[in-house]
């Protein structure tokens, strides 16, 4: 093993660890909101200290811009997926608060 191999289990390592405590996180965390902020910014540093981790096993600069256009496509998508569930949540909440309401009349 060289250094570069060294660094690339270094960074990859570190970044499956990332993924472990986001998933702790979505199965620990009380609400909705919680678990999405732990799982998104756990999952995206994990995504990036992989890419990091890869970058000295690539070839060429073709396979260097593949690993960071699918980790910008993997960030992108986390967002909005991140953002739907929260915007579902937050209609889900209003819609009970609304039912829940007494009727004034």
């Amino acid at each position: 093993m060289n250094g570069w191999d060294i660094f690339t289990l270094t960074f990859c390592s570190l970044g499956v660890l990332f993924f472990i405590a986001g998933t702790l996180g979505l199965l620990r965390f009380p609400d909705v909101y919680s678990r999405i902020h732990a799982l998104t910014k756990a999952d995206n540093l994990g995504v990036g200290l992989i890419v990091v981790g890869l970058i000295p096993q690539v070839s060429d600069l073709y396979q260097l811009f593949k690993l960071l256009i699918i980790w910008v496509f993997i960030l992108i998508s986390s967002a909005i997926s991140c953002h739907l569930v929260a915007q579902q949540e937050f209609k889900q909440r209003v819609k009970k608060a609304v039912l829940e309401q007494p009727n004034v009349n």
